[in-house]
């Protein structure tokens, strides 16, 4: 499968980094870009440090994966995901800024990873957003309804708790594990609504 993951300025960069990792253990072919404030949410909650520069963030971020994500730059609308000629199975947003939701709503992207949601939308391919920004305004509300009706799935990261999570990565891994059913990748990250649970 060829995904494109965007990760831009919302909190929630513990998602991205689990859905990349699994992604890659999947054997998918992975497309990433990171926005600018993306690369800074990434620097301070997976890395304790505001100030780390983009580039430094992106290599701890990409260090386990060993060249297996290929990597684009906001600018860079010569990547294949910038065109529906190009083949691409899905394209997330994890997580998704409600400026860049906006953004992809208004028809109006202003980097790769905007366009790269308005192809998928165009080419009628999987569109996976994933909001963790609360509460909403009416403004917002109206923008993710505007994509639903689209064609794009609003996955919020709202942890489920059902399967008693131990731990904070096990709370990540809920809204992770509905991402990959979305995509259809098989996972075993946790007890499914009526499995048991010990």
């Amino acid at each position: 499968m060829k995904v494109f993951l965007g990760i831009t300025g919302a909190s929630g960069a513990a998602y991205a980094s689990r859905l990349l990792e699994l992604l890659v253990a999947r054997d998918c072919e992975v497309g990433l870009c990171v926005s600018d404030a993306g690369a800074q949410v990434l620097a301070t909650e997976l890395f304790g440090d505001l100030r780390l520069p983009r580039a430094e963030a992106l290599e701890r971020l990409l260090a386990p994966f060993d060249g297996n994500v290929r990597v684009f730059e906001p600018d860079d609308y010569t990547a294949p995901f910038a065109s529906g000629s190009a083949r691409a199975d899905a394209c997330v947003v994890c997580p998704c800024s409600m400026s860049s939701a906006g953004q992809i709503a208004a028809g109006a992207g202003a980097n790769l990873i905007h366009r790269a949601a308005a192809v998928a939308l165009k080419e009628e391919r999987k569109l996976l957003l994933v909001p963790r920004e609360t509460p909403l305004s009416a403004i917002q509300l109206e923008a993710l309804l505007k994509l639903r009706r689209a064609g794009a799935t609003i996955l919020f990261a709202a942890p489920s708790f059902y399967g008693r999570p131990e731990s904070v990565q096990d709370l990540v891994d809920t809204v992770v594990a509905r991402v990959l059913d979305q995509l259809g990748l098989e996972h075993e990250l946790g007890a499914r609504w009526g499995e048991a649970t010990s």
